[in-house]
């Protein structure tokens, strides 16, 4: 007989960390929202969620990484906007972040999950910080409500 696992959308009984960027503010405000709104949507206690402020989408992996060692959460969700400016800068903060989150994910084997906005202009990163395109801040979070609970499965 075939089983089947599948994380549910019961926050309740897990505690979350938010690695959140104060670099583009404007954007990273309304993914933060976005995450909170969803945690709340889902049960979560507010004593079970704590947010860590980093000056940069560049600094997310290292703090990801610390704060998912130290066991205390049950995932954490990283929220950052790098936007493409007229030099490659883009290009190298977008993929040392993104490789980062992952390594931080492997490392520690804890859901480390993946609110990066990469976006050619501010426009863009606002449409998919809730303007247009939904918020990927509560996308994000409702990736990490089901990722801790599959873990716990496992």
């Amino acid at each position: 007989m075939m089983t089947t696992l599948e994380g549910q959308l019961q926050a309740g009984k897990y505690k979350f960390a938010i690695v959140c960027s104060r670099f583009n503010d404007l954007v990273t405000n309304r993914l933060l929202e976005g995450a909170l709104d969803c945690l709340k949507r889902h049960g979560a206690k507010e004593q079970n969620l704590q947010i860590v402020w980093v000056p940069g989408a560049f600094e997310i992996p290292m703090v990801a990484r610390k704060v998912a060692a130290s066991k205390k959460f049950s995932a954490v969700i990283c929220l950052g906007a790098v936007v493409r400016g007229a030099t490659p800068h883009f290009e190298y903060i977008a993929a040392e972040v993104t490789k980062g989150i992952a390594q931080a994910a492997l490392a520690t084997d804890m859901p480390v999950i993946y609110g990066i906005i990469t976006a050619d202009t501010q426009e863009q990163a606002l449409e998919r910080a809730g303007s247009k395109s939904g918020n990927r801040g509560f996308l994000a979070a409702m990736n990490a409500i089901e990722m801790a609970d599959l873990a716990g499965q496992l």
